[in-house]
């Protein structure tokens, strides 16, 4: 446990943000690469996991976000975890 602001937290890993961007970061290389290498339209995975971020952007969640905080323990980070 760290002494931060007074508070005390316990660290719980990533933030559901940081899982996030990781995911969509992959997904995009992933289907950059299969594009080059298998078909064209592998391109459209780079797409969806563009608009998934704006998504998140502008309403606050997206599929993915509501997925992995249904079926895991991941939460959004709070200010304070910055």
């Amino acid at each position: 446990m760290s002494q931060k602001s007074g508070q005390c937290e316990t660290n719980r890993g990533w933030p559901l943000e940081r899982v996030l961007f990781a995911m969509a970061g992959s997904v995009s290389l992933v289907g950059g690469l299969l594009a080059l290498l298998v078909s064209p339209w592998f391109a459209l995975l780079p797409v969806l996991a563009g608009i998934n971020q704006w998504l998140y952007v502008a309403v606050g969640a997206c599929p993915a976000s509501v997925v992995l905080t249904r079926v895991t323990s991941l939460r959004p980070a709070t200010g304070s975890d910055r």
